[in-house]
């Protein structure tokens, strides 16, 4: 198979996995130009380029970890979560300044469209007649995902939680989505005696993620995300439920690196970091005898949503 035909699949797995977007946006021209986009950046340009997804995965990858600070001390609890994190993308998100590759003559620096942005390339005209061409987005307004979540406690106040998606379509040109996260969060209000006006927890939660497949047999995109938090909340009896309003103090990050082939079939390696470092997030819940629901909201340069569900014996009632 051809390199870019792996690059386009991978690119379009990735948003087919991860994004929301308002029906009827996304477009693609019949040639396929569209899919074969990230091929014609190197460099910066690539950075500038894939940024604003770069930023998504991250902030939304960072969510959901945690909804409830209270934590048994010890007993057994099980439940299965789907949280839904997602955000809009901002006007700054879909252009950034870009500058001419392959010799261009002259250099020129313009302000394009990054990968979220306008479906319309922009086109410079050089000496001799030449044009340089770059590629227009996918027209992205939102972007979210769900993962499915599983959440086991308590041994000491301490409880652990997996998050894990494998999809193989079984197809070379979309190939593989690989997601894992493991974490453990810890009671601290169980030292602040019989009945706490509050719970408080610490936690934290390392995610690697993966999509698609080079033509050098490497994931396309290869990420991992690791965040460090502090939540507190109280637990309110309302009828036959228990609101439960919650904070978030957290420290975060996300490497993600790419490797696909240019329109000289030469392999590009680019690595960037996601904007996000520190968020502040608040949000509350609802449990019951048998699940949870929640929804909260982070405060940070790339500011995002979560709700979810939960089900099973999580003993917050």
């Amino acid at each position: 198979m051809h390199p870019h035909s792996r690059t386009r699949g991978a690119l379009w797995a990735l948003i087919a996995l991860v994004f929301v977007a308002v029906p009827g946006v996304v477009t693609a021209d019949d040639d396929g130009t569209v899919q074969n986009q990230i091929s014609v950046y190197t460099g910066d340009n690539a950075i500038g380029y894939l940024q604003p997804l770069a930023n998504a995965i991250g902030a939304t990858l960072n969510s959901a970890f945690g909804y409830s600070a209270y934590i048994p001390k010890t007993s057994f609890h099980i439940g299965l979560e789907v949280p839904v994190m997602g955000l809009f993308f901002e006007d700054a998100d879909k252009k950034f300044l870009a500058t001419t590759e392959s010799g261009f003559d002259p250099t020129t620096q313009v302000e394009v469209p990054t990968v979220v942005g306008d479906g319309s390339a922009v086109v410079v005209d050089g000496t001799g007649g030449a044009q340089f061409a770059f590629p227009g987005g996918l027209q992205l307004n939102s972007f979210g995902l769900a993962v499915p979540q599983l959440r086991l406690s308590s041994l000491a106040g301490t409880e652990a939680v997996v998050r894990w998606v494998a999809y193989d379509q079984g197809d070379a040109d979309v190939g593989k989505i690989d997601m894992f996260g493991i974490g453990g969060r810890h009671s601290i209000s169980q030292y602040m005696g019989e009945n706490p006006s509050f719970d408080i927890a610490v936690g934290l939660l390392y995610q690697t993620f993966e999509v698609g497949e080079n033509d050098l047999g490497n994931p396309f995109v290869d990420s991992s995300a690791l965040n460090i938090q502090a939540q507190a909340s109280k637990r309110m009896p309302v009828g036959f439920a228990t609101f439960e309003p919650y904070g978030v103090v957290q420290w975060e990050s996300l490497d993600l690196d790419v490797q696909y082939s240019d329109t000289n079939d030469e392999p590009v390696a680019v690595s960037m970091e996601a904007e996000n470092s520190f968020r502040f997030t608040l949000g509350a819940g609802l449990n019951f005898v048998a699940g949870q629901v929640w929804a909260d909201y982070s405060f940070s340069d790339v500011s995002n949503f979560s709700f979810g569900l939960a089900l099973g014996n999580l003993g917050r009632q």
